[in-house]
C-alpha cells in the first residue's frame, strides 16, 4: 500500500477502504508519511469530503493511536459531555455538579482556552491549589467515590489527532466536517464514557457559524458515536452573544457557583437544565424530561449539587473556601463601568469581540505559552433584545491595567442599536439524536 495512490483516490472523490484509512493514521502516529503528503490528503478530504463510513473509521483510527481510558470497572453509566467552544461557557463546571448529584457519574476530560474561547481547565485554575492532572488511578478513584471529575488528558491519548491538527492549523484544512468531527470525536471515545451529550454552538462566537453548519457536524459526531456503539445526543446552541453574564476565568467560576445554588442567569441556567435532562434520559436515571428536570431542580434546591462541586474542588485539591464565598476568588485591581452611548433596542452584541477584549486584558492567551490572568475579565448587565437609555450600565470591566482608548473603542464597537423591539433567540435551537 502506498500513501500516493491513498491521495490519488481520494483527489479522484473515490471513498477510501477502512484498510487505506488505517495505513495512513498509522503512519501519521509512527511518522513513516511525510507531513507533505499528509497535507495533500487534508486539503483532497477538505475539497472532496468523506462518507460517514470513512469518518467513523478515520474516528475509530485516531482513537486507537494511542491510550484508551477504560472506565468498565466503575459501576453504572459513565457520561461525558462536550463543547464546541464559545464565549461565557462554563457549562461544565455547574452541569457537572448538578447531574451528578442526580446520581451520573460524569468522567470528563476538558481543554485549555485560545484565542476568543475560553477553556473549563483554565476556569478551574482560578481556584487555589486546583489541580487538573490526575493520574488516570486518581482520575477513576474519584469518578468512583463521588460521581464527578473534570481533569485535563492523560496518558498519550489521541497522539494522531495532535500531529493531523497541527498541520491542519498550518495548511488551510482545518474547515472540513468530517475533520472536525473525526478530531473531536476520536477524543471523547478515547475517555471511555458510556453516554456523550454534544453541545454544538452556532453564530459570531462559535466555531460554526450558521445554525445549518452546526447541524451538519452535530450529525456527523452523531453518527460517529453510533457507528462506534456510543449513545451520542447533541444539542444546537446559540452563540451570538455570551453565555450567561461573565466572560473571565474567575468571573466564570463564581457565576457557575451561582447557577449550582439556583442563582445563575436565566439563558445559562436553562442551557445547563436542557443538558442536564438528555444526560440524565440517556444515563436512564429519567425517563422523560419532566422527571429529569424534577430531579434536577430538586439537587439544586436541597444543596446536593452545590456539595458536589464543593467535594470536587475539595478531592483535586482546591480551596473549599472560594467556593463557599467567592468573593474570595481572585480579584481584579480594578473595576469599570461601562455606560451605553446611544439610546434603543440592543440589535447585535459582538460576543467574538467580547472574548477577544477579555483576552487582551490577560484573560485569554493569543499564544499557548501566555499565562493568563485569572481576576480579570467582563461582567454583562445586558442582552441582545434589551432596550436601554443613553447612560445606562452595559458592562463592568475588571481589569489590572489601565483600559486603552482602542480597547474602549473597540468595546463599543460590539453593540449595535436599533429603534425597533428584537425578539430573543432561545438559547437551545435544537435537539438530534
Amino acid at each position: 500500500m502506498r500513501i500516493v495512490d491513498i491521495i490519488e483516490k481520494k483527489k479522484n472523490k473515490e471513498e477510501l477502504t477502512d484498510a487505506e484509512i488505517q495505513y495512513w493514521i498509522d503512519g501519521v502516529t509512527d511518522d513513516s508519511i511525510p507531513d507533505y503528503q499528509t497535507s495533500a490528503l487534508l486539503m483532497a478530504i477538505v475539497l472532496n469530503g468523506m462518507t460517514s463510513h470513512e469518518t467513523a473509521k478515520l474516528a475509530e483510527a485516531m482513537m486507537k493511536s494511542g491510550d484508551v481510558m477504560d472506565l468498565s470497572d466503575i459501576e453504572g453509566v459513565k457520561s461525558d459531555k462536550h463543547s464546541t467552544g464559545g464565549v461565557g461557557d462554563k457549562t461544565s463546571i455547574a452541569l457537572g455538579a448538578i447531574v451528578s448529584a442526580c446520581g451520573l457519574k460524569l468522567a470528563k476530560m476538558s481543554g485549555r482556552g485560545l484565542g476568543h474561547t475560553g477553556g473549563t481547565l483554565d476556569k478551574l485554575e482560578s481556584i487555589e491549589g486546583f489541580n487538573v492532572f490526575l493520574t488516570e488511578k486518581e482520575f477513576k478513584k474519584q469518578v468512583r467515590d463521588i460521581g464527578l471529575a473534570i481533569i485535563g488528558q492523560t496518558g498519550e491519548l489521541v497522539p494522531a489527532d495532535k500531529k493531523l491538527y497541527a498541520l491542519r492549523d498550518v495548511t488551510a484544512t482545518v474547515d472540513s466536517i468530517p475533520l472536525i468531527a473525526s478530531s473531536i470525536m476520536s477524543k471523547k471515545l478515547a475517555s471511555g464514557s458510556d453516554t456523550i451529550l454534544l453541545d454544538v454552538k452556532y453564530g459570531e462566537g462559535a466555531f460554526m457559524h450558521t445554525i445549518e453548519d452546526a447541524k451538519k457536524l452535530a450529525s456527523a459526531m452523531i453518527s460517529i458515536g453510533k457507528k462506534l456503539g456510543r449513545d451520542t445526543r447533541a444539542m444546537i446552541t446559540d452563540m451570538n452573544q455570551p453565555l450567561g453574564n461573565t466572560i473571565g476565568n474567575a468571573l466564570e467560576v463564581r457565576e457557575a457557583v451561582e447557577t449550582v445554588k439556583g442563582e445563575g442567569p436565566k439563558d445559562f441556567t436553562e442551557l445547563v437544565m436542557v443538558a442536564g435532562e438528555i444526560m440524565l434520559i440517556q444515563a436512564g436515571k429519567a425517563n422523560n424530561k419532566v422527571d429529569a428536570r424534577k430531579l434536577l431542580e430538586e439537587a439544586i434546591s436541597s444543596g446536593r449539587a452545590f456539595d458536589q462541586l464543593k467535594k470536587m474542588v475539595e478531592y483535586q485539591g482546591g480551596n473549599v473556601a472560594q467556593i463557599e464565598d467567592t468573593s474570595l476568588l481572585p480579584q481584579a485591581k480594578y473595576k469599570t463601568e461601562m455606560k451605553s452611548k446611544e439610546a434603543g433596542y440592543l440589535d447585535h452584541i459582538h460576543s467574538m469581540n467580547l472574548g477577544i477584549l477579555s483576552m487582551k486584558l490577560g484573560g485569554g492567551r493569543e499564544r499557548k505559552e501566555d499565562k493568563i490572568n485569572y481576576a480579570v475579565g467582563l461582567e454583562m448587565k445586558v442582552k441582545k433584545g434589551d432596550k436601554v437609555e443613553k447612560g445606562d450600565l452595559l458592562c463592568t470591566v475588571y481589569h489590572d491595567k489601565e483600559l486603552t482608548d482602542e480597547w474602549i473603542e473597540s468595546f463599543y464597537d460590539t453593540f449595535t442599536y436599533t429603534d425597533k423591539k428584537v425578539e430573543p433567540i432561545p438559547i437551545v435551537e435544537e435537539i438530534l439524536e
